[in-house]
């Protein structure tokens, strides 16, 4: 990208104030193979300052005006899909074929999706039928600091991104240095679908630069940002001065409850949901919890299916998993294997070590642990990595304590023939999201957690209150304009 060192703030690319390089580097070859700018406190106050001029106008634009830029970024985003799915797969390693269907097409899903919610959303409502002259009116919250992940570039960017146009809001964007070229090339789509200048603005950098100066900043009335709990907290307490709205999707470690009448898939599906994305999702079920008179044939069908999962570069077709981020993530992940083994729980599959043929590049090998109890820390840390941990329940009961036990809050997966009981066991489980039986939830549905999941939601309507405002109005004369 020939402007990769550069930030996009008011509408137009712009050098830094002082540049720092920093190498982006493609986890299949360990080799850096683009370099970005981060940005610093300077940078951000420039950006911020661009969103909040724009935001006297952009704010009072009409839906209609908004439903066409939006539609017009639609189409620019199709045209250029595969592009993104090339950048994605080069800088975090998503297998090019998951990555242009999946990585880059949650961009396109999310984007019609809050096209679709935008239509049929009211911003100016009667408070009950009997009262004609009070109105609720939701307005838009002002500039917005969004901070993404690297796992789910996309996904994510336009998760925040999307929502806040839609409702009239400015922002300024900060994707994970790690991932940065994703946000840089839509950023470009932005601005050739025609986002008017301050709208939109995107500025690099890590944590401590920019986003702490998005956290504190005054005039930035909200922050969202989806990351790691641990950042997630630091947020929470650098914003709390200004007072302004945080919105937070943080990790998680969910509870897949396998039932004795599961769906003879179950375990595989399971095991294939953990390892996808090579296990960096904050949604994977990564802990699974078996009936017991099932478990040891489940046990050995996720032996199996770990065993038959591929994994080579990012670059070549096919059904495979990749590499994982970075070296840093990839140390972490070997060291929490390596710490399952040492504390007792059975390595039925995978283990320590790149697997066979790859000697370079961030690769682990899906891996499998059986009897292990909650009280292990492959069971209660997010390892983020292609790592499920198993273990027996006898009761229904036992299950959803085993479920619920644990700091987190986000998906967990229920797996029964019986209705009756996967509706009771979903309603019992504290999560933000149940998945029952590989049924995946509708576009529009809200994703988001409880506990250290975090405290918002994104997608559909509760994405767009995420950046409104509500505004009661008594006295409102309903026979005028």
């Amino acid at each position: 990208m020939k402007n990769s060192k550069q930030f996009y703030i008011n509408g137009g690319w712009v050098d830094p104030v002082a540049a720092t390089d920093f190498d982006v580097i493609n986890p299949s070859t360990e080799e850096a193979y683009a370099q970005i700018s981060l940005g610093g406190e300077a940078d951000t106050v420039a950006a911020i300052a661009a969103a909040k001029k724009a935001f006297k106008t952009w704010s009072l634009t009409s839906k209609q005006d908004r439903l066409v830029l939006m539609e017009n970024i639609l189409e620019v985003y199709k045209q250029r899909s595969d592009e993104m799915g090339e950048t994605i797969s080069r800088e975090m390693g998503a297998p090019i074929d998951m990555s242009k269907m999946a990585q880059s097409g949650t961009g396109t899903a999310h984007v019609k999706a809050f096209i679709n919610t935008l239509k049929s959303f009211e911003f100016e409502r009667e408070l009950r039928d009997n009262t004609p002259n009070d109105r609720i009116i939701y307005e838009p919250i002002g500039v917005c600091g969004l901070i993404t992940p690297w796992n789910w570039p996309m996904n994510q960017i336009a998760l925040k991104v999307m929502p806040a146009l839609a409702t009239g809001c400015t922002m300024v964007l900060k994707p994970s240095e790690q991932s940065p070229l994703s946000g840089m090339l839509f950023a470009d789509i932005l601005h050739q679908a025609g986002v008017p200048a301050g709208v939109f603005n995107l500025v690099n950098g890590d944590g401590p630069g920019v986003g702490t100066t998005l956290s504190g900043h005054k005039d930035v009335d909200m922050i969202s940002f989806t990351g790691s709990t641990r950042a997630g907290t630091a947020i929470t307490k650098n914003a709390a001065d200004t007072l302004k709205r945080v919105s937070l999707e943080l990790g998680g470690k969910g509870a897949n409850i396998v039932f004795a009448d599961a769906p003879e898939n179950a375990v595989q599906q399971g095991a294939a949901r953990c390892f996808n994305n090579t296990g960096q999702s904050c949604n994977a079920p990564t802990r699974m919890l078996v009936e017991r008179s099932r478990y040891d044939e489940a046990v050995e069908q996720a032996k199996q299916q770990a065993e038959k999962t591929a994994v080579d570069v990012a670059s070549k077709e096919g059904r495979h998993i990749g590499p994982l981020v970075n070296e840093l993530q990839f140390e972490k992940v070997q060291g929490l294997i390596d710490v399952g083994i040492k504390e007792g729980a059975k390595l039925v599959a995978g283990g320590v070590g790149r697997p066979e043929g790859l000697n370079r590049g961030y690769f682990v090998r899906p891996t499998v642990f059986a009897d292990c109890n909650n009280d292990m820390r492959i069971m209660r840390e997010e390892i983020f990595g292609p790592v499920l941990s198993m273990m027996p329940f006898d009761s229904e009961d036992e299950a959803i304590a085993i479920a619920n036990d644990t700091d987190y809050g986000l998906t967990n997966y229920v797996q029964t023939s019986d209705g009756e009981k996967a509706n009771r066991v979903a309603r019992k489980l504290r999560s933000g999201m149940v998945d029952m039986n590989g049924t995946a939830r509708s576009s529009g549905s809200p994703f988001g957690g409880y506990k250290q999941s975090g405290n918002g939601r994104e997608g559909g309507e509760w994405g767009m209150d995420e950046f409104l405002e509500v505004k009661a109005i008594g006295g409102w004369f309903s026979d005028a304009p």
